[in-house]
């Protein structure tokens, strides 16, 4: 965080506080303070950055070159104001990619797709960046959806072959992300697609939810 931001957030309290002398006196204090800061201060540590690096999915262990995603959804209310999260790991266990979006009004198991519709996109924009050409790296997965993870395992491909309409001939429920989330799959030489139980200690899976549950509370949800 810069100097200046903490500055600036520092005025507007002060002017939130008009009136207050000892609210104002306390602003004024830490204003000092702030002035005597460098200009660049590193900001508090969240739980991603206190835990340590992550450790990586028994299935990269052996493999030189591969890439772990892992999504998250989060909803309040169903429907509701909603969030996803991904974090994407490569075969060193580096984290090269972490990032959270609120959407509204949704489901859970659109933001469950979303997460992971968003790391799909998010890897791909890495190896386009990075100038990345062995699409021969295995990608694996992981969601705690199971609507998720058996809809485009199982059910996708029957969707797919009755021209995407379930075996009632009725359109599936979110067939756009469904359509979506198959196209970016088939972008992929190897993808595997695997379901970790949630809430049950898996740290990745544990830091997405709360990525997803902080994005909402950020945003006043």
């Amino acid at each position: 965080m810069k100097k200046s931001e903490i500055l600036r957030n520092l005025r507007k309290l002060d002017a939130v506080f008009d009136g207050d002398v000892e609210a104002r006196e306390a602003i004024l204090l830490l204003t000092k303070k702030a002035e005597a800061l460098p200009e660049s201060v590193p900001g508090p540590k969240t739980d991603f950055e206190s835990n340590g690096p992550f450790p990586l999915p028994d299935e990269m262990r052996e493999l030189k070159s591969a890439f772990a995603i892992f999504a998250d959804g989060a909803c309040r209310g169903n429907p509701g104001p909603g969030a996803w999260a991904t974090i994407i790991q490569d075969a060193k266990a580096e984290v090269i990619l972490k990032s959270s979006g609120v959407d509204v009004p949704t489901t859970n198991n659109k933001m469950e797709l979303e997460g992971v519709i968003r790391g799909l996109k998010g890897l791909i924009e890495k190896w386009i960046e990075e100038g990345f050409s062995d699409r021969e790296s295995p990608v694996f997965v992981y969601s705690d959806s199971k609507y998720v993870i058996e809809g485009i395992e199982k059910w996708v491909p029957g969707w797919k072959s009755r021209g995407w309409k379930k075996a009632d001939n009725k359109e599936p429920e979110n067939l756009l992300l469904w359509q979506e989330l198959d196209q970016l799959r088939n972008s992929f030489n190897t993808i595997s697609f695997l379901w970790v139980k949630g809430h049950a200690g898996h740290p990745q899976n544990e830091m997405c939810d709360k990525m997803a549950n902080l994005a909402l509370d950020e945003a006043g949800f």
